[in-house]
C-alpha cells in the first residue's frame, strides 16, 4: 500500500449528520468518501437507506456504495478486503480517504483487525437459516448451547443473527467462533494513521431527523424502491431485507398496515437503532473522541497533520 499520511473516521448513528459531513470535507481535502455502512452496500436501495444523492455522488468521489446485490449477504471480511483495496487506490491518487458510516464493526475490525474465521460452505449456511425459519431461535440456540456454550452463554438468546452465525462457524470448523476471533488479523488503519470521531447530536434533535428524513424518503420513491426488492421474492433473513423501512413498507404493500403505520414502525426501529449504536461505540471503540456534529468539521481539520 502507497504511505498513507493521513484518513479520517467518521463513526456516528444514523441521521446525525455524517455524510454530509463527510461530503464536506472531502471538498475541503480533495478526499473520498469510503462507506462503513452495511446497509447503503446495496444496490436498488439508495432512498430507504440514505445512500448520498447522485448530485452528491457528483460531488466528491464516493466507494463501496450501491454494488452489491440484495440478494447477496454482504460479510464484514468481504468489506474490509475491499476497504483495503480503495485505500490503497485512493492513498495512490494522492486523495484522502474519508470512511464514513454507522456500522460499528466496520470501524473495530479497520482498525483492530478481523477475527481469523474462514468462510462458510454455503450449504451450511443455507441449513442454517432453513432451521432458523422452520423451528424458531430458541432451537437454535439450544443446538449452540450444546455444541458451543461457551459463545452461547455470552449471547443474547433470541439474537438470531449472532446465534446464527455462531452455529454455522462451530458446524463448519469444529471449532468455537470464540476461539477463531483470538487468531485475526493486523488492523488496516492502526489510530496512529487516522483521525477518528464519534459524532453526536442532542437526542431530541435526532429523534426529529429521524422522523422527517423518514418522510422526506418516502417523497422520494422509497416505497417503489421496496415494492422493486418486494417483488424479487427474496429469503426475509438476508440483511437486505431487514434494512430499517423495508419489514414494515412490505407488510404494508401487501395491505396488512397503513402507510402512517409503516411509517411509524420504521422510525421507531430508527430510533431504536440509534439508541443501540450510541451503546455499542461507547463500549467497543473506547478511544474514539465524541464531537457534536457541528463542531467535527473544525475540529477534524485541526487534527489532522499538517
Amino acid at each position: 500500500m502507497p504511505e498513507l499520511k493521513q484518513a479520517v473516521l467518521i463513526a456516528g448513528p444514523t441521521a446525525s449528520g455524517k455524510s454530509a459531513l463527510a461530503l464536506a470535507l472531502a471538498e475541503r481535502l480533495g478526499g473520498t468518501v469510503v462507506n462503513a455502512d452495511s446497509m447503503q452496500v446495496y444496490a436498488g436501495l439508495r432512498v430507504i437507506t440514505a445512500r448520498p444523492t447522485e448530485d452528491e455522488e457528483a460531488r466528491a468521489p464516493h466507494v463501496l456504495y450501491g454494488h452489491v446485490d440484495a440478494a447477496e449477504t454482504y460479510s464484514t471480511g468481504q468489506w474490509l478486503r475491499e476497504l483495503s483495496t480503495a485505500i490503497a487506490d485512493i492513498t495512490a491518487a494522492g486523495r484522502v480517504p474519508i470512511v464514513v458510516g454507522g456500522t460499528g464493526l466496520y470501524f473495530k475490525v479497520l482498525t483492530e483487525g478481523l477475527a481469523a474465521v474462514p468462510a462458510i460452505p454455503a450449504e451450511i449456511r443455507e441449513s442454517v437459516r432453513e432451521r432458523l425459519a422452520r423451528d424458531g431461535v430458541s432451537a437454535l440456540y439450544a443446538d449452540l448451547t450444546a455444541r458451543d456454550p461457551f459463545t452461547a452463554a455470552r449471547l443474547m438468546p433470541l439474537d438470531r443473527s449472532r446465534i446464527a452465525r455462531a452455529l454455522e462457524v462451530v458446524l463448519a470448523t469444529g471449532r468455537s467462533i470464540s476461539d477463531w476471533h483470538g487468531e485475526g488479523t493486523e488492523p488496516v488503519l492502526p489510530p496512529e494513521r487516522s483521525v477518528r470521531v464519534f459524532v453526536t447530536l442532542e437526542r431530541a434533535e435526532l429523534v426529529s431527523r429521524i422522523e422527517a428524513r423518514f418522510g422526506a424518503m418516502l417523497a422520494a420513491g422509497a416505497l417503489d424502491e421496496v415494492r422493486a426488492l418486494a417483488a424479487r421474492n427474496l429469503d426475509p433473513l438476508l440483511p437486505a431485507m431487514k434494512a430499517h423501512g423495508v419489514p414494515w413498507l412490505i407488510r404494508h404493500l401487501r395491505g396488512e398496515i397503513s402507510l402512517d403505520e409503516a411509517a411509524a414502525g420504521s422510525i421507531m426501529d430508527t430510533r431504536r437503532y440509534a439508541k443501540r449504536q450510541h451503546t455499542w461505540f461507547r463500549g467497543q471503540l473506547k478511544g474514539w473522541p465524541s464531537v457534536p456534529v457541528g463542531a467535527a468539521f473544525d475540529e477534524i481539520l485541526a487534527s489532522l497533520p499538517r
